[in-house]
């Protein structure tokens, strides 16, 4: 049997469909919202960069006192910088429902 008389091209709406769909669900797997001032341990994990020992630094500081920005996150977590900011807020971290900003320059 010939090739195309076996593979069907999908009408442009299916495939534009299924497209949809993955593109939700890659964003919802790698982009979820976690907020560090009330995510469990296991939610901080869950991002690229922060293990264990990271994610009770951060558990640790929030206890004290949660977290009022960015700024401050990065003051009283060691390990935590500028650029580890930009790349835990691109995986779905926030501080009080806020992604990093760099400051202006």
């Amino acid at each position: 049997m010939p090739l195309p008389t076996v593979i069907r091209p999908w009408p442009a709406l299916a495939r534009g469909v299924v497209l949809t769909l993955l593109m939700v669900a890659a964003t919802a797997a790698h982009g979820a919202a976690v907020d560090v001032n009330t995510a469990t341990q296991a939610q901080l994990e869950q991002l690229r960069g922060i293990g264990v020992s990271m994610s009770e630094k951060l558990l640790a500081e929030r206890a004290k006192q949660p977290f009022a920005d960015w700024a401050d996150l990065i003051a009283r977590v060691p390990g935590v910088s500028v650029r580890s900011a930009e790349r835990l807020s691109a995986q779905g971290l926030r501080v009080g429902e806020r992604a990093y900003e760099p400051p202006p320059r």
